[in-house]
């Protein structure tokens, strides 16, 4: 009879007449894997920049699938259509980064201009922001200006792809709270007149913690206004002449029937919508936010 090697005696088990190969234990290995990502995010914390949060690596879904087959924009006189360039719904996976807390703010932008030289903008009197509004989101700010604080800070504006990750989740839910738009959560469209201190709705944060995502002011990313893989509309402002904004913003959307500014005030609260302006454009509902790569 051969005599059995390591390798039989590791490989199969006998219980009388049968064999039976090793059993794994999964649970424990997905302990594990557990374990490990906790750490992880643990250590992650525990360097978190101030007034970021964390943005764990992963994939999101971005864009959408849904149709707009009764071409309601065109008649609500409204020249984008709705849907067509986040067509289509795609994976898209990101490394670990952090993004900001909350829009960049008056007071943030201020020292920005004290410490650089950096013109202020334009609406400030003097070269100081209304006193009031301190906390409030920067705007008037054209996306060179933006990039410039960003850099400043030692961050970056964010692609598109982790603005929309930021705001939606893992899960791609339509807005940061859910997939139901509820006005309460956001400053949006002509609800309050202006702009409001940044993290003052408190119901309307994103999966990962950020604030005024939806609301407040649109906000510039990094990213030329171009279409996904796979898109099919055609657009002759995709290129590089306009740059993407996101978020929606408190002003106003102009005269409808007020069934519809609800619908069209809810489309635009949507995560996955995308606006786009000349880089050089200076608008009062135009901010932004800055993110930071967790290696850099």
């Amino acid at each position: 009879m051969r005599k059995k090697s390591m390798s039989d005696r590791t490989s199969i088990l006998r219980r009388g007449d049968a064999r039976v190969a090793p059993t794994v234990d999964y649970g424990i290995i997905h302990l594990s894997l557990l374990v490990v990502s906790l750490l992880f995010l643990a250590s992650a914390c525990s360097r978190m920049p101030e007034g970021m949060v964390a943005v764990p690596a992963g994939e999101f879904t971005m864009g959408t699938d849904e149709q707009d087959p009764q071409g309601k924009a065109a008649d609500y006189g409204i020249m984008k259509p709705f849907f067509k360039d986040e067509q289509p719904a795609h994976r898209v996976n990101l490394p670990f980064y952090f993004i900001d807390k909350y829009e960049v703010t008056n007071a943030d932008y201020l020292d920005f201009v004290q410490k650089t030289g950096h013109k202020p903008p334009p609406d400030w009197n003097g070269g100081q922001y209304p006193p009031a509004k301190a906390r409030h989101p920067v705007a008037y700010v054209t996306w060179e200006d933006a990039n410039a604080y960003c850099l400043w800070a030692g961050k970056r504006l964010p692609t598109e792809a982790e603005w929309e990750k930021a705001a939606r989740g893992p899960d791609g839910q339509l807005y940061p709270w859910g997939n139901e738009f509820d006005e309460g959560r956001a400053n949006v469209n002509g609800q309050v007149g202006g702009t409001t201190e940044v993290g003052h709705y408190e119901n309307g944060r994103s999966p990962y913690g950020a604030y005024d995502m939806i609301g407040n002011v649109w906000e510039w990313t990094a990213d030329w206004y171009k279409p996904y893989p796979g898109n099919t509309y055609a657009s002759d402002k995709f290129g590089e002449s306009v740059k993407v904004l996101r978020g929606n913003s408190w002003a106003g959307l102009g005269h409808f029937p007020p069934n519809i500014y609800h619908e069209v005030k809810a489309h635009y609260s949507r995560a996955g919508y995308r606006l786009f302006m000349a880089p050089t454009g200076l608008v009062n509902d135009v901010g932004f936010r800055c993110v930071k790569p967790s290696r850099s």
